[in-house]
């Protein structure tokens, strides 16, 4: 184990979305139908369709309210049927083409509709019962095709809007990272090549270690990282540097059990500690204590870094790592997320918090906290 640095070993957990946007379930064109605010949403748009369609027929001082509840009868029977068989084909339909997948989900529509047509001269009193109207069946067919194909549009569209959005996303955060790593390459490399001549050895062991950090900081930035990864990386930096610096860098850990299998982006807290050492530690030559908490309150993972900051410190030179980092934030996570920055006395704090799925009650890990040195 190297000193100072806990030797807590994390396993690494990937989660990728698998198929195509017609072949996967979670990119299918047609929305998950079967949530309430779903289902509200529809019977609310085709109760107001109902209100349009009454108002032309019967005009504002001769409101047919008999009409009102006769259509609204037939039309959400209509679309709650439909929305109940396309909640529960879903699945099979995304696993079609997108053409194929319009087909059938305006062919189920359409059958809905003409056996609700059929069914309703059973419910109507001024219906004969058994009989169907051909003109009136054509015109529900019609008027079900349109609105229909008007809807399945709508969710096309909007399924290609978040394929783009995702898409801008994706690249600005690859942009951000790129720009983080040739700076913490240029670190890590420069606290080596410090050792070569003077010990070797240890040299050696830290290439090893900057091999194992730069597995983990190149990851495609689809794949999930947790905590537990992101801490890691901490460590193997923290190791590289304590190398260098010895007993002027000593580090605290305060990372809660709970908080280790939590998503977290990666390379977002390895730069907070790296720019703790650089513009912290190694700038006082009695060195210091870092101290990084990571804990989960209220629905919001907050991880903070606070370090000894030198005398003529501000944070003018840690700008670049920083802001990329809150940017980074809100793309993932819109204003949810933040980076926060405080100087107190002779104490820099840094914090990051973002959206976080709720855990346990929290409790520290073993070998988790304490002084190390």
């Amino acid at each position: 184990m190297q000193p100072g640095v806990t030797g807590q070993t994390a396993g690494h957990r990937e989660g990728r979305n698998g198929g195509n946007g017609a072949g996967a379930p979670g990119e299918f064109f047609i929305p998950d139908l079967c949530g309430t605010r779903q289902v509200f949403l529809i019977v609310l748009l085709a109760q107001l369709l109902v209100l349009v369609y009454t108002l032309a027929v019967s005009g504002l001082p001769n409101f047919h309210w008999n009409l009102l509840g006769e259509a609204s009868l037939f039309v959400q029977w209509v679309v709650l049927l439909s929305t109940a068989l396309l909640c529960l084909l879903r699945g099979p339909f995304a696993r079609l083409g997108v053409f194929a997948a319009t087909c059938g989900s305006l062919l189920l529509v359409l059958l809905v509709t003409a056996a609700s047509t059929a069914a309703s001269s059973w419910v109507y009193p001024d219906l004969q019962a058994g009989r169907i109207d051909g003109w009136n069946l054509l015109r529900n067919l019609l008027v079900a095709l349109v609105v229909a194909g008007v809807v399945l549009r709508y969710f096309y569209l909007q399924q290609q809007l978040r394929q783009r959005e995702h898409s801008e996303l994706q690249a600005r955060v690859d942009a951000l990272r790129a720009r983080i790593r040739p700076h913490f390459l240029f670190n890590t490399l420069n606290s080596i090549v410090s050792l070569i001549e003077t010990r070797p050895d240890l040299a050696e062991r830290a290439v090893e270690d900057l091999a194992e950090l730069f597995r983990g900081s190149l990851r495609e930035a689809t794949e999930l990282v947790t905590v537990a990864d992101e801490v890691r990386l901490c460590e193997l930096y923290l190791g590289i540097e304590q190398l260098r610096l010895g007993e002027r860098l000593q580090v605290e850990w305060d990372v809660e059990d709970a908080c280790r299998d939590i998503p977290m982006p990666s390379l977002v807290l390895q730069p907070l500690v790296e720019n703790a050492v650089y513009h912290g530690i190694a700038r006082r030559s009695e060195g210091g204590c870092i101290t990084v908490a990571v804990s989960c309150r209220g629905g919001q993972l907050q991880a903070e870094v606070s370090n000894p900051a030198a005398v003529d410190e501000g944070v003018g030179g840690m700008h670049i790592a920083l802001d990329n980092i809150e940017q980074r934030l809100h793309g993932q996570y819109g204003d949810d997320a933040g980076l926060e920055l405080a100087r107190d006395g002779g104490e820099f704090r840094v914090r990051l918090h973002y959206p976080c799925p709720p855990c346990p009650e929290p409790g520290l890990a073993p070998g988790a906290a304490g002084v190390t040195g």
